[in-house]
């Protein structure tokens, strides 16, 4: 069953810029990582400082294996550095 990946990202004040950098790094890998069907980063319109990654992974163990690689790794290392919360990931699935 495919699984919907929802991030969101806060960037502290003044690191929305190095905060967009590290997601458009991350989007670029894991375009790449095997059962990702489709990755992308949004920006607010209302707040500058505010992402989101939307991501679709063919299944459950798809998304695992990909948050295991050292570049997945390195990206959350990365970014909670920028952002002013805990990292906030939801997995879902598709109800219509």
């Amino acid at each position: 069953m495919e699984l919907f990946i929802f991030a969101r990202f806060h960037a502290l004040e003044g690191h929305e810029a190095a905060a967009e950098a590290v997601l458009r790094d991350e989007v670029e890998a894991a375009r790449a990582d095997r059962g990702c069907l489709a990755h992308s980063v949004y920006r607010s319109i209302r707040d500058p400082r505010l992402f989101w990654i939307h991501s679709r992974w063919a299944d459950a163990a798809a998304f695992d294996a990909h948050a295991e690689l050292a570049h997945t790794q390195r990206f959350v290392q990365r970014i909670q550095a920028l952002i002013d919360h805990p990292l906030e990931v939801t997995r879902a699935h598709r109800v219509i």
